[in-house]
Parts: structure tokens; C-alpha cells; sequence
């Protein structure tokens, strides 16, 4: 089921997540299937939990081919429960994200460029990857969120933030999210 996304302003998205203590239940298994329903009908490369007003602890994200990623690398479909990231080095990478919560809008965040996500899938089998590049960012936007964080928290440069038609109004150098 396609589940209404919580915006900007909205107290739900500013609270923090509990962790889930049940892997495996008719609950989380209906809950990650509205979120797949819900990120692909708005063609998002993630979505947190906290987004569509349940405050847990899950993550899903992953793009193949999205016309809102057009020049992003593949990210695996990913289910991620109760995270934990551990930067790799101590090196931040300003990129371009945008947000199914903050829609039409984009902003230059900084991100760690390589980290390492442990966690859980929907089953309590432990997950853990060292990621890079558009992964490690959709990683860290997504977690962000379960902590009550929306990406212009982050923003170090107001000037680099504003709707997509008045920062690229040529309609061809919008960058991927």
C-alpha cells in the first residue's frame, strides 16, 4: 500500500526511532512492503520508516535504473534494520541530495565518503557492508532520518539550497539525489 510521506515542518520527522525488537512478524513484513510501495510509486532511491509515520528503526534503499538518479551507480535493494555506521576515514564529500520529505528541493550536503552499515533484514539475519560514493550517501540521508535528522540540518552553505528550477533552470544539469 502506498503510504502518504510526512514533510518538512512535520514534529514526527524531528523525533528519534526505537529499535525493533521483533524480526520476522506479519508487522514488519506489511511495514517494509508499504515502504517498497510507497519509495517506488514517488521513484525514490530510499525511504526511513519515520517518513511514512512509524517511528522504527528501518531503512530500505537501492536504485537500479530511476529517472531521478540518472547518473547514479547501483545501489543493491536493501532492507536495514536497527543501523549502525562506522566511517571508514575521516573524509566528507559534498553532494547534491534531495528528499521525498523536502520535495523540490536540493541542497550540497557533506557525507562521509566510505563507511561501513551493520544491522538486521527483515528476517534478524546480521548485515554488514563497506560501501563508497552514492551508496555510502543514500546510507547515511536514510539513517539520518531515524535519528530526526532531515538533510539541510546539514547544510554548510544556504546558498547551495533552493527549489530545483531556480538552482538548474535549464532542466538538464539537475543532479541525481
Amino acid at each position: 500500500m502506498i503510504r502518504p510521506v510526512l514533510r518538512m515542518g512535520d514534529s514526527r520527522l524531528l523525533k528519534s526511532s526505537a529499535t525493533v525488537s521483533q524480526f520476522g512478524t506479519p508487522e514488519l513484513f506489511s511495514l517494509i512492503e508499504d515502504m517498497r510501495d510507497t519509495m517506488a510509486h514517488l521513484d525514490g532511491a530510499g525511504l526511513a520508516a519515520p517518513q511514512i509515520g512509524v517511528p522504527l528503526r528501518v531503512v530500505i534503499f537501492g536504485v537500479d535504473r530511476n529517472p531521478r538518479y540518472p547518473h547514479a551507480e547501483a545501489v543493491p535493494e536493501t532492507i536495514l534494520i536497527n543501523p549502525h555506521l562506522t566511517p571508514l576515514a575521516d573524509d566528507l564529500e559534498e553532494g547534491w541530495e534531495g528528499c521525498l520529505s523536502v520535495p523540490g528541493l536540493r541542497g550540497m550536503v557533506p557525507r562521509f565518503l566510505r563507511l561501513r552499515y551493520e544491522g538486521f533484514d527483515q528476517f534478524g539475519t546480521p548485515l554488514s557492508r563497506e560501501v563508497e560514493g552514492f551508496h555510502a550517501r543514500v546510507v547515511q540521508h536514510e539513517c539520518d532520518h531515524l535519528d530526526g535528522l532531515l538533510y539541510p540540518m546539514r547544510i554548510r552553505d544556504f546558498s547551495k539550497f533552493g527549489f530545483i528550477e531556480e538552482l538548474f533552470p535549464d532542466g538538464v544539469n539537475v543532479p541525481e539525489e
